[in-house]
């Protein structure tokens, strides 16, 4: 090369480093105002049931549309406070959401008799974890904890998780101003054809106005359902699902009994070992990516997966499954390309996707794919009762939650 040549090179190298150096330091301003949707579409419980039966089951259970909105502001409102969301016909839910703020009521302090003992019994029983789709439960699996011993360290070898990076959203004790919906004013129940598509508009006496559209790719997602879950020649629970089109990832978990009504099996579909529950929520895009390249989430293109013969033992067991959707982020005014100028941002919009759906463990369970009838099913895969209770198991898995948020402090 000559020397020209490479001295021109070098020099273009610097700058363009100098350049991003100067990016990364640009004096940045966090916006006054910020809004959070977030936004989930519920399979329910991917079993049939006879009509009218479906609204006995709790609301985590029942499918449909669902919607929490919250805004947060570092300002603080003028007089009392009050904000409204303008949404767009398609949502169908009339021209506003009203935003209210809590009223947060002190409450009575605990009171207990003089000379009154509570007793804590030794909690009985054991905590398996598996994970790995498959014919066969693979080596080193089982990894066990015992309820009794109680033993912080070893619960954070057994229940290992991978970190998630979150964003910290509005809240009332974070934010001078907040307001959220749905409230006591207004619940109405999100419709089944509502749609996000269309222009949206925040207002208030604590926020800047936030104007912003939301496009198909950040709509509601397809709900998940299932095919009839079939059980493969070697015992395995095979697990099959429609295609989400703007699906980022699935993830699935699966929570029944073990060999005794003591025991608490949790299984998920992670390569890796990986206890799943703080995944079975809203994950920013790039967590989302991270960790389908680390082997703990499935992608988009994954639509079957069988959970190992031998990890719960009959049937009975729920599984538990998600499809992480495209999150979009909106900040205003956007970012100055000169990177002398300070940013002062006036409103971020984070929108988070969702979609979610369960199913029994047990042959034969499963809802008809989207857009399909039951009347179209084979007459052996029309199921109308709804599932069975594990019976004791039920009470064991609860006392095994409430260990684990003992020992974690949560």
């Amino acid at each position: 090369m000559k020397p020209v040549i490479f001295s021109v090179a070098v020099t273009a190298a610097f700058a363009a480093q100098s350049s991003a150096y100067a990016q990364s330091e640009q004096a940045i301003r966090p916006p006054i105002a910020v809004y959070w949707m977030s936004v989930e579409t519920s399979g329910g419980v991917g079993v049939s049931m006879p009509a009218g039966l479906g609204g006995l089951l709790p609301s985590s259970m029942q499918g449909g549309k669902r919607m929490k909105l919250e805004l947060g502001s570092s300002q603080a409102p003028n007089g009392e406070p009050r904000a409204t969301h303008a949404i767009p016909p398609a949502l169908a839910m009339g021209d506003v959401l009203p935003l209210l703020t809590p009223r947060i009521e002190a409450s009575a302090p605990a009171h207990s008799e003089p000379g009154e003992q509570h007793e804590m019994q030794t909690p009985k029983g054991r905590m398996l974890i598996y994970w790995g789709c498959g014919e066969t439960v693979r080596s080193g699996q089982p990894v066990v904890f015992d309820f009794a011993k109680m033993d912080p360290q070893e619960a954070a070898r057994v229940f290992r998780s991978h970190s998630i990076s979150r964003p910290t959203g509005p809240a009332p004790g974070r934010s001078r101003g907040y307001g959220t919906w749905p409230n006591q004013e207004n619940s109405t129940a999100v419709p089944a054809k509502a749609s996000l598509a269309g222009e949206h508009a925040i207002s208030g006496n604590y926020s800047p106005e936030i104007r912003f559209s939301v496009d198909e790719r950040h709509d509601f997602m397809e709900p998940v359902s299932f095919d009839p879950v079939l059980k493969t020649p070697g015992g395995a629970f095979g697990v099959k699902w429609n295609s989400i089109p703007t699906a980022t990832g699935y993830f699935a978990t699966a929570m029944g009994r073990g060999e005794n009504d003591n025991d608490v099996v949790m299984w998920s579909s992670s390569e890796v070992q990986e206890s799943g529950q703080a995944l079975m929520d809203y994950l920013p895009n790039a967590e989302v990516q991270r960790l389908i390249r680390e082997k703990v989430i499935m992608p988009p293109q994954t639509l079957e997966c069988a959970v190992p013969a031998g990890v719960f033992k009959g049937e009975g067991a729920m599984f538990n499954f998600i499809a992480y959707g495209n999150e979009l982020n909106l900040v205003h005014p956007p970012r100055p390309s000169d990177p002398k100028k300070r940013w002062e941002q006036e409103w971020a919009v984070k929108l988070r996707l969702k979609s979610t759906g369960m199913t029994m463990l047990a042959e034969g369970r499963g809802a008809p794919r989207t857009g399909v009838t039951e009347e179209r099913l084979p007459q052996e895969t029309q199921r109308t009762e709804p599932p069975k209770p594990a019976g004791a198991a039920d009470a064991v898995i609860n006392q095994g939650i409430n260990v684990l948020r003992g020992i974690f402090g949560r």
